[in-house]
């Protein structure tokens, strides 16, 4: 069963669905959650602070998902993160929001007035989000630079923004992109080659 707070945050993201955020009032979400309207307070402090709350949470799922999609064979690991990111940034509107920093009409913004009980950390910034996946892949992408990792995230965030016309869903243009970018020059492969040979005897 959940806790309240968890079902105060499926209630929020169920009464945006149905209308900008700037007119969800506290009381429905309460209601929707089958909980009081104290409770709701106590859980989150204001309405700016459920509002951060949906945005941590929605960030945090997009991470657990990056690091599932770190666990793909190591070549394949960039474009896993790509096609991750595609999907997902597509589905969830808060998720698009946070990765590219446009912000739909009546989406909640992370720009509220901080200190609530909703608890501390405020939301990532897009770019604060892009390091922690670029990050994470470089450690996880065996022979692909942060660099590059950031380049080919960068070009599945363009595919989110831009999509590509008959492309279905962007996402094979979106892997080609990708996996182009990544691939190591004939001189790093010849290096590694190397590498992996003097390291065997």
């Amino acid at each position: 069963m959940p806790t309240a707070r968890l079902a105060l945050l499926d209630a929020a993201l169920r009464a945006l669905a149905d209308r900008p955020w700037r007119v969800v009032r506290m009381v429905d979400v309460a209601a929707l959650a089958g909980v009081s309207r104290q409770t709701l307070y106590n859980e989150f402090g204001t309405k700016d602070g459920l509002a951060g709350a949906l945005l941590r949470r929605a960030a945090d799922g997009y991470l657990a998902g990056i690091d599932r999609a770190l666990t793909a064979p190591a070549p394949d690991r960039p474009a896993a993160v790509a096609l991750w990111t595609v999907r997902t940034a597509r589905e969830d509107a808060l998720v698009k929001a946070l990765l590219t920093g446009l912000w739909a009409e009546g989406l909640p913004r992370p720009d509220g007035p901080p200190g609530s009980r909703a608890g501390g950390r405020p939301p990532p910034s897009p770019g604060e989000l892009l390091a922690v996946v670029r990050d994470r892949m470089a450690a996880a992408s065996s022979g692909v630079t942060a660099g590059r990792c950031e380049i080919a995230l960068r070009l599945a965030l363009s595919c989110v923004v831009v999509p590509v016309a008959g492309d279905d869903a962007a996402d094979s243009r979106a892997l080609r992109l990708v996996r182009e970018a990544t691939r190591p020059t004939a001189h790093e492969a010849r290096v590694s080659g190397r590498s992996r040979t003097a390291g065997g005897r």
